[in-house]
């Protein structure tokens, strides 16, 4: 295999280690061997090797070393390096580790499969002026067999267990002789020791200040995750596969005092979640090795050591990075607060504000596509209450993915931050990166594989504001901090992956929240973990690491210090839904009374707070109440409440339908139109399926409703005709999947249709397979995207008889082009090398008036808009989010933007200019870390096209000056057909019309 290149950034050689076993010092002219056992490398042999050596406490050591194929290292009994990647010497300070007289480094080698086997290694040494090296050759010790106290104790078994190693060939030859080779260890052994993110490629904004506090050696304290503040304002930090640290981090201003690490002497770490409450650390866990739960850890003796360990719950042992993580106090000074991802079953509940009655409600089978968590059903990643004591549960929340962190705002109110699966970008049911307040009794529509709620479904919550893409890690408020007033205010989140902090800026907002972001700062990469505001000193502190990348701890601080401002206001209807939250989780007869007059509230979150009020209580006192409702919104919420109550009794479908029968579809608003549809979808996947004469029915009065002129209506409307059996409303819904702008609304409407068995033409068969053979694979997506696709396939192929197959043949046989999507069959011609001198002739026409929004947004599609911009419910993730562009863009700014994108790059969307030591460069943007690989997405419109870039090979990252998005999109446009693209963007970017959800 081609060898890999050295770290590149260079840094003063810290020399090291002393004497052997006579205690002088060598030359340092000694070239390392690869060693192994007598007689090479067997299949799959473990083997283990030693060396005992003389140093002094406080000389200097550094240690290469490698090995074909996987090596463990210990330095008296300390885990100082591990490696299965042996074309990359590892390189490790063991200075902190030296004592005073015997030293034991310490081997276990592992051959995989077949082949070669070797180990090398070379300690460079200095004690004052004086150098030398210890180097792998014939005088290490192996043996074939772990040995008790192989790793800490010289004399392990005895002299006669342990024999020479076997020379196997020198470093340059063998082999290894075209990767490792003498003078490339000596390198490695100069190079500069991996380090944090430094504080100059950090954009931070204007006022404030980011120092680099302390570079987490990984080879000793790994890769911190999760940190909080004890009552003394030290830092408590946990390594996601090792122990538990405290940090005593400098004085602000004070340069010169190093940051103080020591690790906590208590059997517990690999947390994800860490708070200091009541006098006591609690931790939870999301670990093998630490059985996943709710810990305390006290210091009895008040010697301010911690030194004991409870488990005050036990969570399920299952699952993986997707499961406990935070804990944080509760508002009340008396709870705590635990959030898990949706890897983690629920554990036991004493009680819940969440009516336990939970299901998948998806009306029609599911794509599974690469069937990652296929099993794992609601309720999802969920947020619970608990006591100092961690006796009594209590469930908040459910729904959630994968959110990682939690925070209250000065109203009590929660919030947390929460993604999607990224390898479902580009497909309908893709949902973006998210802030979500989390309400009382709150469902937020999480379900596995393509089974996932849209926000307009109002049976789940809608998030504060969508963020984009990312993956998101810790949040906290700026309360505390000395900054001015609105960054005290702000809700900081972290994303690991793009190495973003966002400033999100809360909105009161009727019984909740909107919110504006901002960026606060960036670097390419800045996996952040964890952040926190220490109370003692009023600087912000942050985390780097995970995933076994480089850590770092961070502190900022507001250049201008404390400043005065306008102190956020809560929502107008905060008490009013709090009113209604106080019959969440409990039985009260006076419940329905207070809660019903609500149903109708023109606030989404009073109606929901309502509705779950109603049903925690017992379904017999306002059954009748919910079937007779004659207000229509009240109604439709009732009836939503009704069929999640009585989940399984056929015996309500009748009433159910017969009281949605009643309901006047063309009077109803557009977000109750969505309702009406849903409580169908609900009705049919929780109380059964219709009698033959109900289902003609229904085909009779829902399918002339198609097409609604509401796109995602239609959605929903198609899926529930489509389970009915209706094939008259075919030939419109092939229309749709033909000339919809975008591909999220198509397919759609070719996953609703895969399963249909009437209706079917020989006509309407070839262009539905068309579609599916043709214009389908030109389509991008995530990494799961190509599987889901194929399985929609699949799926319509079951429909058909072999004479039709064989009639499809030249289309089912047909190659697509896959050069660029086909978005619209429609071919469009140049128009106009529009310029920006071009915009105020335009616009002096004006956006007022006679501008067609449905052909605004069938251009969004025709120009690519759609494939790198999310708008509403639909487009890619690699550019802004338009959907509230509205507010942020004047025509004339928004017309400079498209037809000179360069000219102002957004930091958030940028892409990143890698330049590799071979002179060669990458444009794109770092999408993901592991260990020392980037992950880079080389293609906007592709976001599966993923390079694997070793962090080793590169010189320099820097913000390109170009910007990713091309320039003459709107050549092909005529002055209406911009006006009309402006006048959608700008007037119908309303995130709360159910239109764009």
């Amino acid at each position: 295999m081609k060898a890999k290149a050295l770290y590149p950034f260079p840094i003063p050689v810290v020399a090291v280690l002393c004497g052997l076993a006579t205690s002088s010092l060598l030359t340092g002219t000694d070239v390392p061997n690869w060693i192994w056992s007598k007689g090479g490398g067997k299949t799959d042999q473990v083997i283990y090797l030693r060396k005992d050596f003389v140093a002094k406490s406080g000389q200097k050591a550094r240690l290469v070393a490698t090995c074909d194929n996987e090596m463990t290292v210990y330095l008296n009994g300390k885990k100082v390096a591990e490696s299965r990647d042996w074309e990359n010497a590892k390189v490790v300070d063991l200075s902190k580790l030296l004592i005073n007289g015997n030293n034991l480094l310490a081997v276990r080698a592992k051959n995989q499969g077949e082949g070669s086997a070797g180990f090398i290694a070379k300690i460079e040494v200095q004690d004052g002026a004086k150098k030398g090296e210890i180097v792998s050759d014939a005088s290490w010790k192996i043996s074939e067999r772990e040995i008790s106290g192989w790793q800490t104790t010289a004399n392990a078994g005895g002299a006669s267990a342990w024999a020479a190693a076997e020379i196997m060939n020198p470093a340059g030859e063998g082999p290894w002789a075209g990767t490792i080779k003498a003078d490339s260890l000596d390198k490695s052994l100069a190079a500069k020791p991996p380090e944090a993110t430094p504080v100059a490629a950090i954009k931070v904004k204007d006022g404030f200040k980011v120092e680099l506090l302390y570079s987490v050696p990984m080879a000793e304290q790994g890769s911190w995750v999760a940190m909080c503040f004890d009552d003394k304002g030290r830092i408590i930090a946990s390594d996601q596969y090792g122990k538990l640290y405290r940090i005593t981090p400098p004085p602000i201003g004070k340069s010169d005092v190093e940051t103080k690490v020591e690790e906590i002497p208590v059997d517990l770490g690999e947390a994800q979640g860490l708070t200091y409450a009541f006098g006591a650390l609690y931790v939870v866990t999301n670990s093998d090795k630490y059985p996943r739960g709710l810990y305390r850890v006290t210091d009895t003796n008040r010697d301010d050591v911690l030194d004991k360990v409870e488990q005050l719950r036990a969570f399920p042992n299952q699952g993986g990075e997707h499961g406990p993580h935070a804990v944080l106090p509760g508002p009340d000074g008396k709870s705590l607060y635990v959030v898990s991802g949706n890897q983690t079953p629920l554990p036991k509940m004493e009680e819940s504000l969440v009516p336990l009655h939970w299901k998948e409600d998806n009306l029609l089978p599911p794509m599974v596509g690469h069937g990652f968590m296929a099993g794992v059903m609601a309720p999802g990643g969920w947020i619970a209450k608990t006591d100092k004591d961690g006796k009594s549960w209590e469930l908040i929340a459910s729904g959630f993915r994968n959110e990682y962190d939690a925070a209250f705002n000065k109203d009590g109110s929660l919030f947390t931050f929460d993604a999607d699966m990224e390898w479902d970008f580009s497909l309908p049911f893709y949902r973006p990166t998210r802030v979500c307040e989390v309400i009382s009794g709150g469902e937020f529509g999480w379900r596995a594989i393509s089974k996932k709620w849209p926000v307009r479904w109002e049976d789940s919550l809608p998030p504060v504001v969508d963020i984009g893409p990312g993956s998101p890690t810790g949040v906290s408020f700026g309360y505390g901090a000395n900054f001015p007033q609105k960054y005290q205010d702000a809700f900081y989140i972290s994303d690991w992956s793009y190495g973003k902090m966002y400033a999100v800026h809360l909105k009161p907002q009727g019984a909740g929240y909107g919110a504006d972001f901002e960026e606060f700062m960036s670097a390419s990469p800045l996996p952040l973990t964890d952040l926190a505001v220490n109370q003692k000193d009023g600087a912000m502190y942050f985390t780097i690491g995970g995933r076994r990348v480089q850590g770092g701890l961070y502190r900022v601080t507001a250049i201008g210090g404390k400043a005065a401002g306008p102190v956020a206001a809560k929502p107008p209807l905060l008490d009013l839904r709090h009113k209604l939250e106080a019959y969440h989780g409990k039985q009260d007869a006076g419940a329905v009374s207070f809660a019903w007059p609500y149903l109708n509230h023109e606030d989404r979150l009073i109606r929901f707070a309502a509705r779950i009020a109603i049903e925690h209580q017992p379904v017999a006192s306002w059954k009748d109440k919910a079937l007779a409702e004659k207000d229509p919104r009240a109604s439709l919420h009732a009836l939503m409440a009704l069929i999640r109550s009585v989940d399984g009794d056929k015996s309500v479908l009748q009433p159910v339908l017969a009281a949605l029968g009643r309901i006047d579809f063309a009077k109803l608003s557009p977000e109750d139109r969505v309702t009406w549809v849903r409580d169908f979808q609900l009705a049919f996947s929780r109380l059964g399926e219709p009698d033959g004469a109900t289902r003609s029915a229904l085909i009779e009065k829902l399918s002339p409703l198609f097409p609604t002129k509401e796109p995602m209506l239609d959605v929903d409307l198609s899926e529930v005709l489509a389970y009915l059996g209706d094939g008259a409303f075919l030939p419109k819904a092939i229309t749709i999947l033909e000339n919809a702008p975008t591909q999220e609304e198509q397919i759609s409407h070719a996953k609703n249709l895969r399963f249909l068995k009437n209706g079917w033409t020989p006509e309407l068969r070839e262009r539905y397979f068309k579609w599916l053979c043709l214009r389908a694979p030109t389509y991008k997506g995530g990494a799961g995207f190509a599987a889901f696709m194929r399985e929609m396939k699949e799926d319509a192929l079951k429909g058909l008889s072999d004479a039709e197959k064989s009639a499809l043949k030249p289309v089912l046989d047909a190659k697509p082009d896959l050069k660029e999507p086909q978005f619209n069959l429609t071919a469009r011609d140049q128009v106009k090398n529009w310029t920006v001198a071009d915009i105020d002739p335009l616009l002096a026409v004006g956006l007022e008036g006679g501008r067609n929004y449905e052909n605004g947004r069938n251009l969004f599609g025709a120009a690519a808009c759609f494939a790198c911009h999310r708008f509403g419910s639909e487009g890619g993730a690699i550019g802004p989010d338009l959907t509230s562009v509205a507010g942020k863009y004047s025509p004339r700014d928004l017309l400079t933007n498209i037809i000179e994108p360069s000219k102002e790059i957004s930091d958030q969307y940028g892409q990143i200019e890698i330049t590799m030591l071979d002179g060669s460069k990458k444009y794109g943007r770092v999408m993901n870390l592991s260990g020392e690989d980037i992950m880079f997405n080389v293609n906007m419109m592709d976001p599966n096209a993923i390079e694997q870039i070793n962090r080793k090979k590169i010189k320099s990252m820097e913000q390109s000056k170009t910007s990713m998005m091309p320039p003459g999109l709107l050549n092909t446009c005529t002055d209406k057909d911009i006006l009309d693209l402006l006048a959608y963007l700008l007037s119908h970017g309303n995130k709360n019309d159910p239109l764009f959800k």
